[in-house]
């Protein structure tokens, strides 16, 4: 009897571990800027639901400042190398719906797939992971039935529709839609570069929002060249379209307890990439610090 028992078992798991094998479904990622205060995301994770309701379909960020391209590509840069290789991205920050803009995937060389409209969303993910293929989105077999009329939600319509036969594997890749170039729209901006053996320059690309702090470009193995220590000064410079918005000389330390309560302090963060913050306190607030590729900064070892 336990060796029919076992055999069961065995064959059970057997069949349970195959089946888990050849799944081909992947998580699903929202972002947008619509927020949550009314249906619109809501609508989408349904569309996407009603695609295949045993889809994994979870929230990046829905409080993306309207029509803010530039963050939406940043959170997504920040966030992507978390997931599970093939997760599919659909990223909805589209002030020109309706328009002309492509309606895109791009996938990744490691095997992501990013769902946006070609708007420079995708600038920071490109370069990052590199770009293997665009497809752009087959409207006629890739968009929600009867919203053919609808010319202001492609991204309950479109984009979370074929993010979600993607992300299910109702759809292969290639039937997207027909192949690109691999030349998307990017917004330039200025890269981290050392200009000596003192100066480094960047921009502030994003905000921490919750506690204000200042994120810039400039990772660590760069910021290395100057050869930094903790408990070195630094003067740093902010300036936001040629005009000079915070200039301070600041301590490198590890963490904010390093310095006093509301003192300035420069430290790498999560991301490994050099940041300023207030211990205690809301740096972006106190010195009126935004973000985005206009927002220059340049750090100076001073010893």
């Amino acid at each position: 009897m336990n060796k029919i028992i076992y055999t069961i078992l065995s064959i059970t798991l057997a069949i349970l571990l195959t089946s888990c094998s050849v799944s081909n479904k992947t998580p699903l990622v929202l972002q947008s800027d619509f927020d949550l205060d009314d249906g619109a995301v809501a609508s989408m994770i349904g569309v996407s639901l009603n695609v295949d309701k045993d889809l994994k379909v979870y929230n990046l960020t829905h409080n993306i400042p309207e029509y803010n391209i530039w963050e939406a590509g940043y959170r997504l840069y920040q966030t992507a190398k978390y997931w599970p290789k093939g997760t599919v991205f659909v990223s909805v920050v589209d002030p020109g719906v309706g328009t002309q803009r492509k309606s895109i995937v791009l996938k990744t060389e490691n095997g992501y797939y990013f769902v946006s409209p070609d708007n420079g969303t995708l600038t920071l993910i490109a370069e990052k992971f590199g770009i293997s293929e665009v497809r752009e989105i087959d409207e006629r077999v890739n968009r929600l039935k009867n919203s053919n009329d609808s010319y202001t939600f492609h991204g309950r319509d479109v984009y979370a529709y074929t993010g979600a036969k993607l992300a299910s594997g109702t759809i292969s890749y290639e039937k997207v839609g027909p192949k690109l170039t691999n030349q998307i729209v990017n917004i330039p901006y200025q890269k981290a570069n050392i200009l000596n053996d003192n100066t480094i320059v960047g921009i502030i690309p994003i905000l921490d929002i919750q506690y204000g702090n200042v994120w810039t470009n400039i990772d660590q193995s760069l910021f290395n060249q100057l050869n930094p220590k903790i408990g070195d000064l630094f003067e740093v410079t902010i300036i936001y379209q040629n005009k000079l918005k915070f200039k301070e000389i600041v301590s490198y330390v590890n963490s904010f307890g390093a310095v006093s309560k509301g003192k300035p302090l420069l430290y790498l963060n999560s991301l490994l990439q050099v940041s300023l913050a207030l211990n205690m306190d809301n740096f972006s607030e106190k010195y009126k610090i935004n973000s985005g590729p206009d927002w220059e900064i340049e750090i100076k070892k001073l010893n």
